[in-house]
């Protein structure tokens, strides 16, 4: 039988597990029964594949993917972004979401994932949009599929907004969402949906921070969170104005978000497209602080963001091109299988599901790639298949 590399990130006690060290692996040829790899035996030298759980995609915006094609030559910032998508929406009716979001969906488990958590704008009032429901009817298909409701936060200020909206979150099995971003209302829209969170039992999710520049609706959502005592599951994603902190706000703030759980998500694709932008070639990185954030004892994780839509013309549902982007923008230095994590069990983690390791794990829980090396697997030059094919 071919050997196998399994990155030590998956691997509890590798000394039990067996095999042989292989850089930031075990070697060593796997142990089956009853569809459960139980460890490694001795390597035999020849050929070899590596071993990994399923990828997931902890951010994206099925509602807003492949809409590049009709929008144009889009480019600009954040704001220039927002008004350039908000236009397209006059284009989605039932069929042409429905096509979309399966477009990006069949791209996203193409491309090894198989939870997925996707944002949904939710518009002025409190009435779903016709997205929430196509996308509910999406997740038929694929019941990995989560949805988080992206609302302002200006919006959860509002008593009755935050009521009638946590109550369908409830009934469909969707995330509470904000987008935070120096508004004015951040803290009775946080009291609010932290309040929310709680009564029904929901994740948390938020777009935060997103630009360079003094902001710290970060800090407020640790602080928030800390007062309130929530348990439940905490995503932010992006926090790219933590670039912009001094030294003693960047402890503060990093300490806090440990204590209170907190899960960073970097999104470099969409965020080193469109932060940091002047007349020519920025030279400011639109991406948070992973290295810092990591040694502070913060969860990070890393995915896709935005698709091919007016925030990103570019990317694709696939969180190894996402890692492999913040491996060069970040300076993520080998090993580089110490940051596997970030895509897959940190990752699942982050979106309240009990990650998956390698240690027995049954086949269909986990990936095989003709990698020999996780720099190798990270670039995606080879394509991820499913054990049970591969080692069956």
């Amino acid at each position: 039988m071919t050997d196998v590399l399994v990155p030590t990130a998956f691997i509890s006690n590798p000394a039990t597990f067996g095999g042989a060290p292989a850089g930031d692996c075990r070697r060593g040829v796997p142990f089956i029964k009853d569809g459960q790899l139980l460890g490694l035996a001795p390597p035999t030298g020849g050929d070899v594949c590596m071993l990994i759980p399923h990828l997931t995609e902890a951010h994206c915006h099925l509602d807003k993917c492949h809409t590049i094609q009709r929008i144009g030559q889009v480019g600009g910032d954040l704001a220039h972004a927002i008004t350039q998508q908000r236009a397209d929406k006059n284009n989605w009716d039932e069929d042409d979401l429905r096509a979309r979001a399966m477009q990006g969906l069949r791209e996203a488990h193409s491309n090894g994932c198989r939870a997925i958590r996707s944002h949904v704008d939710w518009g002025d009032t409190a009435a779903p949009p016709l997205s929430w429901s196509v996308l509910l009817e999406c997740a038929e298909d694929y019941p990995d599929l989560q949805l988080a409701a992206l609302c302002g936060i200006g919006q959860w200020a509002d008593h009755e907004f935050a009521e009638k909206v946590s109550d369908l979150l409830a009934l469909t099995g969707g995330v509470a969402g904000a987008f935070v971003l120096g508004h004015d209302t951040t803290q009775a829209g946080l009291d609010n949906i932290f309040a929310a969170a709680t009564r029904h039992g929901l994740m948390l999710d938020f777009h935060v921070d997103e630009g360079l520049g003094d902001f710290n609706g970060l800090e407020a959502i640790a602080d928030t969170a800390l007062a309130t005592g929530f348990k439940g599951p905490i995503l932010c994603g992006h926090a790219v104005s933590l670039m912009d902190r001094t030294p003693d706000d960047f402890t503060r703030i990093a300490d806090k978000c440990a204590r209170a759980g907190i899960t960073i998500c970097a999104l470099p694709i969409t965020n080193l497209y469109l932060q940091g932008r002047t007349d020519g070639t920025p030279d400011r990185r639109g991406i948070t602080r992973l290295h810092e954030l990591r040694e502070a004892g913060v969860k990070v994780v890393v995915s896709s963001d935005n698709v091919a839509d007016a925030f990103c013309p570019l990317g694709a549902h696939d969180p190894r091109a996402a890692l492999a982007l913040a491996c060069v923008t970040a300076h993520l230095d080998p090993p580089l299988g110490d940051w596997l994590t970030a895509i897959t069990t940190d990752a699942a983690a982050a979106l309240g599901r009990e990650p998956i390791t390698v240690e027995g794990a049954h086949l269909s829980d986990l990936l095989t790639c003709d990698a020999a090396h996780t720099a190798t697997l990270i670039s995606g030059r080879t394509a991820l298949h499913p054990a049970t094919e591969t080692l069956t």
